[in-house]
């Protein structure tokens, strides 16, 4: 996969605010494991390449560097929204996402 896949994989990992050991918990690997995908001395197979887009809420596209990410020009910071409220946008917003064609 080359250095491309551990590069976006970090980029992707550190955009969204999360450490190797959550994406490792998320995707079912440890975290020794994780490290060597980001350092690039290990691959992930297509299933856990799919884990880790999902849970970085990139496409594997992205990952792989066969596509360049989609940057949104809008801001949203939360202010003024509960932390309860937050986590419901943030379920809609992965909703609505689940519903596009692959």
């Amino acid at each position: 996969m080359g250095d491309i896949f551990n590069e976006n994989l970090k980029s992707a990992r550190e955009k969204k605010g999360l450490s190797q050991k959550e994406v490792a918990e998320a995707i079912g690997v440890a975290k020794s494991t994780y490290s060597l995908y980001e350092s690039g001395n290990r691959e992930p197979n297509v299933q856990t390449i799919k884990r880790i887009a999902d849970v970085l809420n990139v496409s594997a596209d992205v990952l792989l560097g066969l596509e360049e990410p989609h940057t949104i020009a809008a801001h949203f910071d939360g202010d003024g929204f509960t932390p309860e409220e937050l986590n419901k946008i943030e379920e809609f917003a992965n909703f609505v996402k689940s519903k596009r064609k692959n």
